[in-house]
């Protein structure tokens, strides 16, 4: 994950939050103190631990964390993943917000991992899509590679996709892809979206990087993969999610792209307990 857009991120998620000032740790002078230790509710893969250190330095250098698993491990229903020391105001601060974002971090990668273990094939990968939440891009993303599964492309800008209106507008499949490649850098792969056996014809006619079988069954997916040429990689989508990863393994497709992996998760429960050193806990 890139460090300087990860914290330039939750440097903005923190400012939404904090506003002005913290109103309720008025409660706390600045020489008040205290320990946090952040837990998983359920058992889950684990991700983003690495924002709760690039989170609490922006908030107050001050704040020592100490990371106690790895981004990648399935941990256990109320095992520690986080030690935080430091000012109490400022780990008050920054909890909400960093928990939100490794809960849903989390629950990314723990599907991810569960999509993988269900189509338990060694040629085929499990990508991602671009229904991502807008702002979370690249720590959804992040999320995915830890959870075992690989990236579509990042944006608009990284790799040319040619869906069922841009073939619309060009006129054809083969226009597009002609069109578009007199204007790219040699660098650049483009893929074709298609829906049926003659679209898949003239698609191969026009050799992109890539084709994508948008919507299609495991029986049909099996058939085409066989008359499109090693030097294009195949992708299917559509429909396809953890209950039918399945039926989908000896397609012989290289890559199967699943928009739910970031556009339908329910987050991990991740908490903070905190108590406050040396005497009186006012908080936990």
């Amino acid at each position: 994950m890139n460090r300087l857009k990860a914290e330039e991120a939750i440097k903005a998620f923190l400012l939404e939050d904090i506003g002005d000032r913290d109103l309720s740790s008025i409660l706390f002078s600045p020489e008040d103190q205290g320990e946090a230790v952040v837990r998983l509710k359920q058992r889950g893969v684990i991700a983003g631990l690495q924002c709760f250190q690039w989170g609490y330095n922006l908030l107050d250098p001050a704040v020592t964390v100490e990371i106690l698993k790895k981004d990648g491990d399935w941990v256990e229903s109320d095992e520690a993943i986080v030690r935080l020391k430091g000012p109490v105001a400022a780990l008050l601060a920054g909890e909400r917000v960093l928990l939100n974002l490794v809960q849903r971090m989390s629950a990314i990668a723990t599907l991810t991992a569960k999509c993988v273990e269900a189509l338990n094939s060694p040629h085929t990968r499990i990508a991602d899509t671009r229904k991502t939440t807008p702002g979370l891009r690249i720590f959804e993303k992040y999320a995915v590679r830890i959870g075992g599964g690989f990236n579509h492309r990042n944006g608009l800008y990284d790799a040319v996709m040619l869906k069922d209106n841009h073939i619309a507008a060009a006129g054809s499949i083969c226009q597009a892809v002609k069109k578009v490649r007199e204007q790219i850098g040699h660098t650049i792969m483009i893929e074709v979206e298609i829906e049926n056996s003659a679209q898949l014809q003239e698609a191969i006619e026009a050799r992109p990087d890539i084709i994508m079988f948008d919507n299609q069954p495991p029986e049909t997916l099996a058939e085409w993969v066989k008359l499109v040429p090693d030097s294009i990689c195949t992708e299917a989508s559509g429909g396809i999610g953890l209950e039918n990863l399945a039926a989908y393994r000896h397609t012989g497709v290289d890559v199967i792209s699943i928009g739910a992996l970031t556009h339908s998760v329910h987050n991990l429960d991740i908490s903070m307990n905190l108590s406050i050193s040396p005497k009186e806990a006012i908080y936990q």
